[in-house]
């Protein structure tokens, strides 16, 4: 292959629009984050700028978020920096009459959706882009994908520098995928022939070798999951030499929100010493600006009940962070069978155990069992506080039961 030198920006999970935590300003986080990947694109002047999905974090974003959205394109527009890209998972068309978000986007010349046109595909003199659209789940990637690529035949050309633009998990024990997901896509399902597969989906960034070519997954540019937390936030900027060999270089973003998060085990504790050790561990870590998460993990003592860690106190112990946001997974301590063998062995049952019984088999008809007992817990336990008209320990049980759930 020789072609002439290029190269191209290769960005994923913008996920714009999206106010995390019900904060506007978390919505804002995520426009400066898309701002700072345009300045930068804009100085390092690519042939152009790859958007692997999850452009928007709902497929209808708000006429704030496409006003600063168009705003940018536009300023790539005027830099002579074409953009391609495919929808993913967030901003997938919700159905085939409005269809995607992505299409008035590519209508006022803002953008190129690669799947809108015919072979799905775009190229230029030293390079060849075919994108491919998301379909949310493997039951139906299996199932439309390869109908896709058969009405859109693939077509590399060995004399390019061909890309496989696309938003999906791939089955492969090298691809990270986070929060249980599961991978839409099996490799097979993957064309031969292209040197760089350009994903989005997954957060973590990485770079592997598949098909003879390089599979790379552009990463996040802001905290969508506490668990990106921990990510370096960017994208890749791609030079291709005359020989068709790439070099990736990593471009850091610096405006993505500090998070702060914790995640302490306190089995064996007292709701109210954890709460006590939960507060102080907040105002040691309280930063200007930051989120500070804390994961409350680990199984209470005995007759102890996760409602009574108090998550607002919690909530309230920073000073300068921009947001605490306290996370229940603590777990009870099951009631022995010795306990319930006597309370049957006297002839009469508790009241709280005959309405858990109770709840159970009606929650048991809608849910699962893990479920139903989990709701069924929760109606026992607000039944009392209920019948007191005790507002605070009643949201005290709803809060952990969300929050857990």
């Amino acid at each position: 292959m020789r072609v002439k030198p290029f190269s191209f920006v290769h960005v994923a999970d913008l996920h714009l629009g999206y106010a995390q935590y019900n904060l506007d300003v978390r919505r804002e986080d995520f426009d400066k984050a898309f701002k700072e990947v345009v300045d930068k694109t804009i100085d390092l002047k690519p042939g152009f700028m790859l958007i692997a999905g999850d452009f928007f974090h709902q497929p209808r974003p708000s006429n704030v978020t496409l006003e600063t959205t168009i705003t940018n394109f536009r300023r790539l527009r005027d830099a002579g920096i074409p953009v391609l890209a495919v929808d993913g998972s967030h901003d997938s068309a919700p159905n085939v009459v409005t269809g995607t978000i992505l299409n008035p986007l590519d209508s006022a010349g803002l953008i190129h959706y690669l799947p809108r046109y015919m072979g799905a595909s775009w190229r230029n003199e030293s390079c060849y882009v075919y994108g491919v659209p998301n379909y949310r789940t493997k039951r139906r990637t299996d199932e439309l994908l390869p109908l896709f690529m058969q009405q859109n035949t693939p077509a590399p050309d060995p004399s390019f520098f061909n890309i496989f633009l696309f938003h999906m998990a791939i089955d492969l024990p090298y691809v990270d995928k986070p929060y249980l997901m599961e991978a839409e896509a099996s490799p097979e399902l993957m064309p031969d022939g292209f040197n760089y597969f350009a994903g989005g989906h997954i957060h973590k960034p990485s770079t592997s070798k598949f098909k003879n070519a390089l599979l790379v997954y552009g990463g996040c540019t802001e905290t969508v999951n506490y668990d990106d937390a921990k990510i370096e936030k960017g994208f890749f900027h791609v030079e291709v030499d005359g020989k068709g060999v790439p070099t990736l270089h990593r471009v850091k973003l610096e405006t993505p929100r500090r998070f702060i998060v914790f995640e302490p085990d306190y089995t064996g504790m007292l709701p109210a010493k954890i709460t006590e050790s939960a507060i102080q561990l907040v105002k040691e870590n309280d930063v200007e600006g930051a989120i500070i998460v804390i994961v409350l993990k680990g199984t209470l003592p005995e007759e102890a009940n996760r409602s009574e860690v108090d998550l607002s106190r919690i909530r309230e112990a920073a000073q300068k962070a921009l947001l605490v946001y306290p996370i229940s997974r603590l777990g009870e301590t099951p009631v022995s069978e010795e306990i319930i063998r006597s309370i049957f062995d006297g002839g009469l049952k508790d009241l709280k155990t005959k309405s858990f019984e109770y709840f159970l088999q009606i929650f048991s008809e809608r849910y699962g069992r893990e479920q139903a007992e989990k709701i069924a817990r929760l109606a026992v336990n607000i039944q009392e506080p209920l019948v007191r008209k005790d507002e605070k320990t009643v949201k005290r049980e709803l809060e952990a039961y969300l929050s857990e759930s």
